[in-house]
């Protein structure tokens, strides 16, 4: 069982490279990297170019991301032993991810699926920007991390250019992609605003505590 966590963006939106960013005495990326390894046999890190020799905790291999996040999966990926048969991958900056979360989306795809993603239920009432009120009871946010079979996600990679969305290039060479409840908690650091609130939610232990387990 491998995962990549993906953490090669410079963290244009905000401000600064944010998967290095402190929450609960640790970066971001090393909270995410070790709940990875609380459930996955193996965990590849990647990060933004530059900085391979950086020491992330619980994670086997560290590789160089690429100009989009599907060249940074790609990069990790190639990382991953061609025996691997399932591949989980999870974004860096949803540090609040729990270990559960990663056994449901596995398992999901232990029982068939192609794709396994997290998903919550919209809250908001969402509107067209060319008018109309979209029906909010079809839709779900998606999350990482997110499952699939090795061979699955090799061919998605090879077969499509870009998506902010593994299972998207999965489903669009014909997979099955699978929805399991997601937390509210995983949040997604995408602004300075945000770690507070992720911090206010905190689900884990420290992550130095979790790699000593």
């Amino acid at each position: 069982m491998w995962a990549i966590v993906v953490a090669g963006g410079a963290g244009t939106r905000f401000g600064t490279a944010k998967q290095f960013v402190e929450v609960r005495g640790a970066p971001v990326l090393h909270h995410s990297v070790a709940t990875a390894a609380t459930v996955c046999d193996h965990v590849v890190a990647v990060v933004p170019r530059g900085e391979e020799q950086r020491a992330v905790p619980g994670a086997e291999v560290v590789v160089a991301g690429g100009a989009t996040r599907s060249d940074s999966v790609r990069a990790g990926l190639a990382a991953v032993p061609a025996a691997a048969e399932v591949v989980v991958v999870h974004d860096a900056a949803r540090p609040n991810a729990t270990p559960e979360l990663f056994e449901a989306v596995i398992a999901a795809v232990r029982d068939g699926a192609d794709a396994a993603v997290p998903g919550v239920p919209v809250a908001d009432t969402l509107r067209r920007t060319d008018g109309g009120v979209v029906d909010r009871s079809e839709l779900v946010a998606v999350q990482t991390p997110q499952a699939f079979p090795a061979a699955w996600l090799r061919r998605a990679h090879a077969a499509v250019g870009d998506a902010t969305d593994d299972a998207g290039l999965v489903e669009a060479i014909g997979g099955t992609v699978v929805v399991v409840p997601g937390e509210r908690a995983n949040l997604k650091l995408t602004e300075p605003a945000d770690l507070a609130v992720i911090d206010l939610l905190w689900v884990h232990e420290p992550a130095g505590a979790r790699m000593a387990q």
